[in-house]
């Protein structure tokens, strides 16, 4: 980024409503401007490409692709912006995941979008640096620390084989989301990210896995 230039953000959120009031933030605010909105992923992905922003504010939990997935195809196709993720979770899973697989810059918790936190964020990653909210910095660097492998070797996360293994137990996605307490759409974002990750196409498949690797229990 080339100094005196403002920081060129895109947004890629569905809510509306958030959109809104970043633009509102950006209009109001010195040296960082809006490059683009929209509210699908691959779109998103698209615009990326096309207006080449200098920061992408990508909110984790999107219909159809997820936040994390669309994080990775940013990182291909447009390698010169930096991914700084939205979420409304604390959990060590999404944090890693986002650094991890996503290859993200930084990782935001929502509720501090509107206030110094975002711009500071903003900032932060597009001067190259890392940026984690305060509230999820101390969780993720004790994982860091002291994380073991998983059976599966840490491909998965803690929630995403507790949904393998509801799904292999022929629960529904509405049923996975009042037996874990969070919502189907988030409950299809960890389908879609563990099925990715283990090359699974199919329920069959999943059921097969959990039955090789014992997370399913046959009577």
């Amino acid at each position: 980024m080339s100094a005196g230039r403002p920081i060129r953000v895109l947004v890629i959120d569905d809510h509306r409503m958030l959109r809104d009031a970043l633009r509102a933030v950006f209009a109001n605010e010195d040296g960082i401007e809006m490059a683009g909105e929209t509210a699908d992923a691959l779109a998103g992905i698209e615009l990326a490409v096309k207006t080449r922003p200098d920061v992408i504010l990508l909110d984790i939990e999107m219909a159809g692709i997820s936040g994390i997935q669309a994080a990775h195809r940013l990182r291909q196709q447009a390698p010169a912006s930096k991914v700084l993720i939205l979420s409304g979770h604390q959990d060590e899973e999404y944090v890693l995941e986002a650094f991890g697989k996503a290859g993200a810059a930084g990782y935001l918790l929502k509720g501090d979008e509107g206030g110094a936190e975002l711009l500071s964020a903003i900032r932060a990653v597009a001067a190259g640096k890392r940026y984690i909210s305060p509230a999820v910095a101390p969780i993720v660097l004790d994982k860091l620390r002291n994380g073991r492998p998983d059976g599966d070797g840490g491909v998965l996360t803690g929630r995403e084989r507790e949904i393998l293994r509801l799904i292999a137990q022929g629960a529904s996605i509405k049923e996975i989301a009042q037996t874990l307490g969070i919502s189907p759409k988030t409950v299809q974002v960890h389908r879609s990210n563990l099925a990715a990750k283990l090359r699974l196409p199919s329920t069959a498949a999943i059921v097969r896995y959990a039955i090789k690797h014992k997370l399913l229990k046959l009577e």
